[in-house]
């Protein structure tokens, strides 16, 4: 199962970097334990201290802080593949919680070998790094959406978003993706109600754009979805977004 962990690392950062086979030789040498956790789990609470990162094998997973009145923003949603609390090599207290969305295998890697892999493998790091420079970018892109979008144009970016992303880590071969999220999680992290989410998911559906049956979603117009939601693909910088056979910038 370790195993599993270090392929889906080494997965990820072919996508953002230059990797060689010592690299990813060297990746295949982390010491990593994994498990499994169920849905709506706290993996790391906000103020915890946190000595180690992981690496998202498989299932769904987000990132989200509570207001006071007890509402919750998901600030972030993470696929297989995917470091979610890489900040915590520099930042280790957390500031925001980390939490499985469905059931979820995770891979834990000491900071402690991450920090030596760094060292004798410049390339890593310099990857590494590139990933919390792309976290950065797709939080920009989300305070974007809330702040300037519609809730029908955010919903749609949102999905275009997850499903370039799956479709970049071998989980979506075709139009068909699972994307294990309830109106309640989609309407916490687009700022919006869940009677708001459940009506615009009706209008894609009745827009002809997609069809969705529980947790399965349907892409049957793709320039048309990217286009209600002004996508644009350029901010998750990865190196080769047209072989995935998805247009880099909506349709006019």
């Amino acid at each position: 199962m370790a195993d599993d962990a270090r392929r889906a690392l080494v997965r990820r950062l072919d996508l953002v970097a230059d990797l060689d086979d010592e690299d990813r030789a060297g990746i295949m040498k982390l010491p990593i334990t994994t498990k499994e956790v169920e849905a709506d789990v706290d993996i790391v609470r906000e103020g915890e201290e946190v000595h180690q990162c992981c690496v998202l094998i498989d299932g769904f997973t987000c990132r989200y802080r509570d207001v006071r009145d007890g509402r919750r923003q998901i600030i972030a949603f993470h696929v297989p593949g995917d470091i979610p609390d890489l900040h915590s090599l520099h930042i280790h207290r957390m500031d925001h919680s980390f939490a499985s969305t469905t059931r979820s295998r995770i891979g834990f890697m000491p900071h402690t070998a991450i920090w030596d892999l760094c060292m004798a493998r410049p390339r890593i790091a310099a990857a590494l790094w590139l990933e919390t420079l792309i976290d950065g970018a797709m939080f920009r892109e989300w305070m974007v959406g809330l702040g300037r979008r519609t809730g029908k144009s955010r919903t749609a970016h949102l999905l275009c978003e997850l499903a370039v992303r799956l479709r970049a880590v071998g989980l979506a071969p075709g139009d068909v993706f699972h994307i294990p999220l309830t109106q309640h999680e989609l309407a916490d992290a687009l700022g919006l109600t869940v009677v708001t989410v459940n009506r615009v998911l009706q209008e894609f559906k009745q827009e002809g754009l997609l069809d969705r049956e529980r947790f399965r979603l349907t892409i049957k117009n793709w320039p048309a979805l990217a286009a209600v939601g002004d996508f644009d693909l350029n901010y998750l910088h990865m190196r080769a977004p047209i072989a995935m056979g998805l247009p880099a910038t909506p349709a006019n």
